[in-house]
């Protein structure tokens, strides 16, 4: 059998895989992109695009993935104790059905000159030279962007998730009303937990629930009662599937000899709000850059992210206890800052600072009043 050779070989043809293939494409390299799912196919998730995905797309030179899907400005988020904050995002994000945002980004590869081809990885192996996968195909470098489940960071021994560092949650979608927010609803009830709500601007919208794992298997029929308990009169959603979510802080190693993890591979997963597709194109672009140049991919994701997720991390800790998140949620609707803070943090790349801390330090232990 004869055995194809390229550059950098990526397995998982999802957004980090296809922001790692557009990556290496931009810097001359040979690219073979491959998926066990023949395109376009549908993948469990909330939908939500945020701005700073997008801005990571177009620099790759992707254009036009949230065509015929209207911006969300606003975010209306609901504490355990009922407390509330609405206002208008610092950028606007989108709701775009994984359906077709992953196919759009896979096309988009395709044309800059990556190879796709369907094909299920069974193996993987380094032998320092290279990495080859399944004796068919070699490439000087492999990344491994294969989701939750993935093959590639089971082939290099990294366990899954343990409890506490991975959620579960059901989505599905539904007819709506609402067109000009994004809606969570979280609960004191087995927190952190919540219930969402993003619309797709026409008239449906994907909602679902989803909680950390504690240990115990969740039934079905628990996560819809949960769904319908925050999200009353949502109906019979159509489409409802679960899926897990590797939380970010209990990550494995980026990078063993020539194999690079990326997206939620490498369990990057926002601990604090579940968001992932910002994390996958972002780690995905700079794998595929590492790849092609032969630099260190750890680096890169250290200086781009470390700092991001030490607060992000730090947060999810504190808001492990539901008074904080009531606290902050008050803050938040108090001050347009916070508020900003708080997004920043939880659907991009951004931090805390000492007068945010400081806000939402001032409303603890002060009874929070659910607003109307």
């Amino acid at each position: 059998m004869c055995v194809e050779k390229f550059d950098v070989a990526i397995v998982g043809a999802g957004p980090a895989g296809s922001a790692a293939a557009l990556a290496a494409r931009r810097e001359g390299a040979r690219v073979l992109l491959l998926d066990k799912a023949a395109f376009p196919r549908d993948k469990t998730c909330g939908d939500g695009i945020a701005a700073e995905a997008i801005t990571v797309l177009e620099q790759l030179g992707v254009e036009g993935v949230t065509d015929g899907y209207p911006p969300i400005e606003r975010l209306r988020l609901i504490a355990p104790s009922g407390v509330a904050v609405a206002r208008p995002m610092p950028r606007a994000a989108h709701t775009v059905p994984r359906k077709v945002f992953d196919e759009r980004l896979v096309r988009a590869a395709v044309a800059a000159g990556a190879e796709l081809r369907r094909h299920t990885v069974r193996a993987i192996h380094d032998d320092g030279a290279g990495v080859t996968i399944d004796g068919q195909f070699r490439a000087g470098v492999l990344i491994g962007a294969d989701g939750a489940g993935s093959v590639v960071r089971r082939a290099l021994g990294h366990a899954v998730n343990p409890p506490g560092h991975l959620a579960v949650a059901v989505r599905g979608y539904t007819r709506t009303t609402n067109t000009t927010e994004q809606v969570i609803v979280t609960t004191r009830r087995r927190w952190p937990a919540y219930a969402w709500e993003f619309p797709l601007g026409d008239g449906t919208a994907n909602v679902g629930y989803g909680e950390v794992l504690r240990g115990e298997p969740l039934s079905r029929s628990y996560l819809l009662e949960s769904l319908d308990r925050l999200l009353p009169g949502v109906g019979s959603p159509t489409g409802m599937r679960g899926h897990h979510l590797p939380l970010s802080t209990r990550r494995p190693p980026a990078v063993r000899g020539r194999v690079l993890l990326a997206g939620d591979a490498l369990s990057l997963i926002n601990p604090f709000t579940g968001e992932g597709i910002f994390y996958a194109v972002l780690s995905g672009s700079l794998a595929g850059w590492a790849a092609a140049h032969k630099t260190d991919y750890r680096r890169a994701l250290r200086q781009r992210l470390g700092r991001h997720l030490r607060h992000s991390g730090f947060a999810a800790l504190l808001s492990r206890q539901s008074r904080v998140v009531d606290a902050a949620v008050d803050a938040a609707a108090r001050d347009a800052a916070v508020f900003d803070r708080m997004v920043d943090l939880g659907l991009g790349d951004g931090v805390f600072d000492l007068r945010t801390i400081g806000r939402i330090a001032s409303r603890l232990g002060h009874r929070h009043v659910a607003t109307p």
